[in-house]
């Protein structure tokens, strides 16, 4: 895993903070497990296949045609950091799921990146206002080291769970690992319950 832009531990408590985090003020640190690619928006895409009525990509500019959505709040990671007061841009997972209608027997949406990169989450935790497809980070395009052109983004739950370089969202009927839930993350990862690990 490669770490820039770390600036060490801040002591303030804030009773925002989930348990075991800290408040990395200003900086937002840069954690990968892979080699940052270098991604054309006009080419990059978006689909949304599996248990669906009708699977559906996009490009670039069907995407930013979207009805627009914003997240502004805190981000969580599993390495116990927590960046406050963020705004993020892009378009809600909503619409996507809208778009295609899954099909009732879909329980969960496997998150792929254009590196093979890969997580798992409960439809139900991508639904409701709780997930976004963004590309937009405090009014400027999303740098590449932090998941641009475009990443998934669920601030709910622990930031791996937000798959930088996301290209397809695939729903499934059973819940499939990921990379890092495959090396022993938590298959949800809850930050306030502390969900790190498996068995946590």
């Amino acid at each position: 895993m490669a770490t820039r832009g770390f600036l060490g531990r801040r002591r303030e408590v804030r009773e925002d903070l989930p348990p075991g985090q800290y408040d990395t003020g200003d900086s937002w640190p840069v954690l990968t497990a892979e080699v940052t690619p270098n991604l054309d928006p006009e080419r990059w895409t978006m689909t949304v296949d599996g248990l669906v009525e009708r699977p559906q990509t996009w490009s670039w500019a069907e995407m930013h045609a979207l009805p627009p959505s914003e997240y502004s709040g805190p981000i969580h990671c599993v390495t116990t950091w927590s960046k406050f007061d963020t705004r993020f841009a892009g378009v809600s997972v909503d619409v996507l799921l809208d778009a295609v209608s899954p099909r009732p027997e879909a329980t969960h949406v496997l998150a792929t990146s254009t590196t093979g990169y890969t997580t798992n989450l409960p439809l139900e935790h991508v639904r409701g206002g709780q997930a976004w497809v963004v590309w937009s980070f405090d009014g400027q395009p999303l740098a590449r080291d932090h998941g641009g052109p475009a990443r998934l983004l669920v601030p709910h739950l622990y930031f791996w769970k937000s798959a930088k370089w996301v290209t397809r969202l695939t729903l499934l009927d059973h819940d499939q690992r990921g990379f890092w839930e495959r090396n022993g993350y938590h298959d949800l990862g809850d930050p306030w319950r502390e969900q790190r690990y498996h068995g946590d």
